[in-house]
């Protein structure tokens, strides 16, 4: 029996006590949890799935059979994965990133998202702060991953995570924040359309801006053909490339403990090149975010199967306050930023979706204010994901010093 074969087959006796270790077995296993929590949705259509999203069970269900011993919760997949999907996940979202043009359709829109980025910023540490004494010493990461998260996606959070070599506990209590707050403050944004008149007297949005934000729109240049196999050749090639390069040039670069090391130097200079490359013909290239979306969700599988939940039920309670307060912090400056931009209440509650949910959440909200600015929420989320990493981090150090005070 040939090696390749013997590997395959190992599995087998394995199953009879519920326990599969074999490279293969335990990719079948994570990807497998991934697309069956899309079919899903897909098929059913059901409405639940709008406020809790599929991230949740793809998180949670490798929690639930690492645990049980149905797959590792330590094994040389993960290793792999966290090697080589997670830098080439990042250079390909950022590959669409079009900063140009989401200035020119959103307008201030874009101020008004970083307004709601950096109340992120500034929220996390203070959250951190004022629940620190219920928390262990370590979840100030739980806290920059979440903001990762918040400021950009879910590719974000994964990333800040990597940069701050979160644990399985801290990356949990993340995910629960995630999609806990998500499922209250979705409906929020929603509601705020009926309080267009209100909110457009108190921030003096100016009647001309939505017009011109869907001329802006109309003028984009839109690729809708599907993407072919040299597409996606191209871009494993480029993710691959840079991916290799950022890992040789990371190990050469110092490094400043406890803040700077290989690893995150290799993840800042992976999310800095996807942003360069964005600039380039490679933006063209299509089927990008969608092989991006599927590494991105394999890789929130496997940082599932490495969880270990001891201790997370007695801290979920105090680090979801803490969330909570962090979310209320983005949307008072979310509201600054309208008020001193002159913008309405559905570019605010656009760019406040762009942050906290990404492109899905974005498009989801504008579509139920405006229709015809959905584009516009599109590019205006893929810009969180170009800030993300950066901003992510910068809140992730401040909670550790938070963290570390007296």
């Amino acid at each position: 029996m040939h090696e390749s074969d013997r590997r395959l087959m190992q599995d087998l006796p394995a199953i009879g006590v519920a326990r599969i270790t074999s490279v293969v077995g335990v990719l079948g296993v994570l990807t497998g949890v991934c697309a069956f929590f899309f079919f899903l949705e897909q098929r059913t259509k059901w409405k639940f799935f709008q406020f809790v999203p599929p991230l949740a069970f793809i998180y949670l269900v490798p929690v639930v059979l690492s645990n049980q011993g149905v797959i590792p919760t330590r094994c040389e997949t993960y290793d792999a994965i966290r090697a080589v999907v997670l830098p080439m996940m990042l250079v390909l979202l950022l590959l669409k990133v079009d900063v140009v043009s989401a200035f020119r359709v959103t307008g201030r829109g874009i101020l008004v998202m970083l307004f709601g980025s950096l109340g992120i910023v500034l929220g996390a540490p203070i959250a951190c702060f004022l629940v620190r004494r219920w928390l262990s010493g370590e979840t100030w990461k739980a806290f920059g991953a979440l903001s990762g998260s918040w400021i950009g996606g879910t590719g974000n959070m994964a990333a800040v995570g990597e940069m701050t070599r979160i644990g399985g506990a801290e990356l949990g209590l993340a995910v629960l924040a995630d999609t806990t707050i998500y499922m209250l403050w979705l409906p929020i944004l929603l509601g705020s359309k009926r309080f267009a008149t209100a909110f457009a007297r108190f921030t003096r949005a100016s009647d001309r801006k939505p017009a011109e934000a869907e001329l802006a729109v109309g003028a984009l240049d839109v690729d809708e053909r599907a993407p072919v196999a040299r597409d996606y050749l191209y871009l494993v090639w480029i993710a691959l490339g840079v991916t290799w390069a950022a890992s040789v040039v990371a190990g050469r670069l110092p490094a400043m403990e406890p803040v700077l090391d290989a690893g995150t130097w290799r993840i800042l200079l992976v999310t800095t090149a996807g942003i360069i490359l964005s600039f380039t013909p490679a933006k063209r290239i299509r089927g990008s975010q969608g092989l991006a979306m599927a590494l991105v969700y394999l890789f929130l599988a496997c940082m599932g199967a490495g969880a270990e939940l001891t201790g997370v039920a007695g801290q979920a309670v105090p680090f979801l306050a803490g969330a909570l307060f962090v979310i209320t912090f983005h949307g008072m400056f979310c509201v600054l930023g309208a008020r001193l931009c002159r913008v309405d209440v559905h570019t605010a509650a656009i760019a406040s979706a762009a942050n906290i949910g990404g492109p899905a959440s974005a498009s989801i909200v504008a579509a139920h204010h405006k229709k015809s600015l959905v584009p516009a929420s599109i590019l205006m989320a893929l810009v969180g994901y170009a800030v993300g990493n950066y901003a992510g981090f910068l809140a992730a150090q401040l909670c550790r010093l938070v963290a570390r005070l007296p």
